[in-house]
């Protein structure tokens, strides 16, 4: 049976960047220029292994409009392989209406929204965004930076644990249909190899079997 055409762009975009090596560049979210849509279906991508495990992530299926609430709460970087939009990350100083204690801390930046496209993962990419995050909350006079993972997805966890978080708490935020794991890591200016200005630069590898 033929498969519809609407497969085939996906197929060879997923086959186009599996091949690619060379450089990604990190940069702020411009809504003069970029896409809310764009992000948000990057985001559906990166999520839908956590959703078809029950875990409804608002990554799963937010609009558009939850996209852009989620990005004006703080800083919104982009992360582009010749051209193309693979990863995003959103960073805030701290969230005074959080039910999470460390959330709350003005000492504590938190990272939401953090997703790299599922064909340009086992790059190194989620890796160096974490790097830059890390340079980039301490320079902004954070000692710690927080996160959280479905307490069940136990190999992101492991993931975030190979990067040095520790998990601190365990919760459930309004809403969601799981618990989760809350995980905290010391930052410091020294910390690192990327600079923290609001660009960046690395190297993509062609290595496959890391998380990201």
């Amino acid at each position: 049976m033929q498969r519809p055409e609407s497969a085939r762009p996906v197929r060879a975009y997923a086959a186009y960047a599996k091949r690619l090596d060379g450089r990604v560049v990190v940069r702020r979210f411009d809504p003069c220029s970029d896409s809310y849509d764009t992000l948000t279906a990057l985001l559906h991508r990166a999520f839908a292994p956590l959703g078809a495990l029950g875990f409804n992530c608002p990554g799963v299926d937010q609009p558009p409009a939850t996209t852009r609430e989620r990005v004006l709460t703080g800083e919104c970087f982009v992360a582009l392989g010749n051209a193309h939009l693979v990863a995003t990350m959103t960073m805030r100083s701290h969230d005074p209406d959080s039910r999470c204690d460390p959330y709350r801390s003005r000492h504590v930046a938190t990272l939401g929204q953090l997703a790299v496209d599922p064909v340009w993962q086992d790059r190194g990419i989620g890796r160096s965004l974490l790097a830059f995050a890390q340079r980039r909350a301490a320079a902004r006079g954070a000692t710690h930076l927080a996160l959280d993972a479905p307490y069940a997805a136990v190999r992101l966890i492991d993931f975030y644990r190979r990067e040095g978080f520790q998990p601190v708490d365990v919760m459930r935020f309004p809403g969601h249909n799981y618990d989760s794991t809350i995980l905290c890591k010391s930052v410091s200016v020294g910390s690192g190899r990327i600079v923290a200005g609001n660009t960046a630069q690395f190297d993509i590898a062609r290595h496959f079997g890391a998380v990201s």
